[in-house]
Parts: C-alpha cells; structure tokens; sequence
C-alpha cells in the first residue's frame, strides 16, 4: 500500500491558493481513479482509497492547517502499518520556478511547514517528496501573504497542466519508484522566458481574491 499526502489548508477561503496546490494533485489523483467516491473523514484529515496499476492507494488531505500536518499523517501511518518508503509527501515551493516539478528521495523541509511538522512526528528526513514550484515572491511581498495568495489569471493555465503532470508524476512514483520519478519530471517544467515575462507578479493589491493572512497556524 502506498500513501500519498497532498498539502494545504482547509476551508472555502483558501481554495486555489498557492500554498493549496498539494490538495488539488490529491483532486487530480481521486478524479482519475477514485471512481466518485466521497473522501472519509478520519484521523483529521479526508482519506479516499483506491487501486492503481494493481496497488492499493490512499490519498489524504490533512484537514489541520498547514503548520499541524504531522499530526494527521502520523497516525495514517501508524494505522495501515506503513514504512517511510510507502509515502509520497506533495507540497508548494516557492523557491522554485512555477510549474517546476522536482521529487526528492529525503532531504530537510527547506522552509516548507507541513513538510516540517511530519519530518518531525515520524522521526525521519528520508520521507520522498514531490515539491511544485509556485514561483518566488516579489522582494516587497511577505512570503506568508504570497503564498496564502491565488494565482493569478496569467498562471492558472499553466498550474492547471502542472497539477496534470504531477499526477503523471505519482503514478510513476507509484510503479517505477522515486529514482526513475526523478529521471523522469525533474527536469519538465521549467517555464519559458516568453511565459516568466508575460506572467510578471502584479503588486498585491492587484491580485484578485489575494488574502493577507498570516496566522503562523497557516503558513
């Protein structure tokens, strides 16, 4: 059994945010092979289980808040008995380009809090990780308020693509192992220079549904 955790905070407000983008690949991943089931509420988080390629699969989304998701994925684990090897983390990074995909075998959270708190409650770094680029904030942004922002209308074709292929990037990591994900996706992805300047970040005010929130229980 495999359990793959997309990342991100719960509730209307937060839909379509950068910092949400692991909660829509676990959307993409349930459209395709949940078959319409209704996610299950359990252990502070919503749990959907199905099959691909002939391997039985979970997919969660911890309903704790971004800061807090080690406290929904560790008893997951501890539930159906699984190995560090059978989880595949799905988180934002801003330090990548947008639409970057990058899979990591192990590694520390390199900033990103949900990644933090579960590297924290199952004791280990050697967790692997599909982390997507969000693009980096403006220096005048805090980068709480950019990521707890939507993207822009310039960005939302080509995160909606990026959701797509990191799907493609989970059932590879499924069938073929982390190593051959890495092969494989790292190096897609990278936008073009007519994209990046076509794209260019409005001031934040100019974003719309931007939120400024920055309860560090979100981050």
């Amino acid at each position: 059994m495999k359990l793959v955790v997309g990342l991100g905070n719960p509730g209307h407000k937060y839909v379509g945010t950068r910092h949400n983008i692991g909660f829509e690949v676990i959307f993409e991943m349930a459209r395709r092979h949940a078959l319409g089931q209704r996610p299950k509420a359990k252990f502070d988080g919503e749990l959907v289980e199905t099959f691909v390629a002939g391997q039985k699969l979970c997919l969660l989304t911890p309903l704790t808040f971004m800061n807090l998701s080690g406290q929904c994925v560790k008893p997951v684990m501890d539930f159906y008995k699984l190995e560090l090897q059978d989880l595949l983390v799905v988180c934002d990074d801003f330090n990548l380009p947008l639409a970057k995909l990058r899979f990591r075998p192990s590694g520390s959270a390199g900033g990103q809090n949900g990644l933090s708190d579960i590297i924290k409650r199952v004791g280990s770094q050697d967790i692997s990780r599909l982390r997507i680029g969000i693009g980096q904030p403006p220096p005048q942004w805090d980068s709480a308020n950019y990521v707890l922002g939507k993207f822009d209308k310039t960005e939302l074709a080509e995160m909606e693509l990026t959701v797509k292929r990191a799907a493609d990037g989970v059932e590879h990591w499924m069938t073929d192992g982390i190593q051959s994900a890495m092969n494989r996706f790292n190096s897609s992805g990278e936008p073009n220079k007519k994209t990046e300047q076509k794209n260019k970040l409005p001031e934040p005010s100019e974003v719309p549904g931007k939120h400024h929130e920055t309860n560090d229980e979100k981050k």
